[in-house]
């Protein structure tokens, strides 16, 4: 999962970048307004944290950009404006919630898994393949009911396949998930992710298969 941070603060992105990564996620850290919408419009995420008074373009202005491009990314407005005004404002403009600093860590990692469950409530939170499942809201993988240890980005690999199961997963969309702005990953390095990952899957005949010259793929059948 990939999350846009939007926080001018030092103190406080830094802090919350850290928690986050711990938490497994790949995060890009915009730190105004201005970088924030171009990171929007160009990238792809799967939720954004967005601060309001930014430098060079406010809150509600990359907000209102946002879904003016329609999109649904789900928006978290993570700010010290308590006024009524201003949380009326943010939730019309298309926030998903509105969270007051200083916040709890463990509170705006659990919105944010609440989120991201939300938006895949069309599908069921669980995927099975084979003798494996993945809980998407915990992470959780289990095979043949146990659960199975993975490396975040061997993880990041698996659940990218698992979302797109019966279409080619292209290096360069891994690379995409699993790094953040100040990470370099080379194509080289998802091939001995992909081939960590092929070691614990393949006992439990579960095939990862490689697509010559696009990328990779779980066929989607029932096995």
């Amino acid at each position: 999962m990939r999350i846009l941070l939007v926080e001018d603060d030092q103190v406080l992105g830094d802090a919350t970048l850290r928690s986050l990564q711990h938490a497994g996620y790949a995060v890009d850290w915009a730190r105004n307004g201005k970088t924030a919408d171009m990171a929007l419009g160009d990238q792809i995420y799967d939720l954004a944290l967005l601060d309001l008074g930014l430098p060079k373009m406010d809150g509600f202005e990359v907000l209102r950009r946002l879904r003016a491009r329609r999109s649904k990314l789900p928006v978290l407005i993570v700010t010290a404006r308590d006024g009524l005004e201003d949380r009326i404002k943010g939730l019309d403009l298309g926030a998903d919630d509105y969270i007051l600093k200083p916040f709890d860590m463990p509170e705006l990692l659990a919105r944010i898994r609440a989120h991201i469950r939300r938006i895949q409530q069309e599908s069921d939170s669980e995927i099975s393949y084979g003798a494996l499942s993945y809980d998407t809201t915990s992470r959780l993988v289990r095979i043949n009911g146990l659960p199975a240890n993975f490396s975040a980005r061997e993880l990041g690999i698996l659940e990218t396949l698992l979302m797109k199961l019966g279409k080619v997963v292209t290096k360069e969309l891994l690379v995409e998930k699993l790094t953040n702005w100040d990470e370099e990953l080379g194509s080289n390095a998802i091939e001995v992710y992909v081939h960590r990952l092929r070691k614990k899957l393949e006992p439990h005949g579960i095939i990862v298969s490689t697509v010559r010259g696009l990328g990779y793929m779980l066929e989607k059948e029932d096995v």
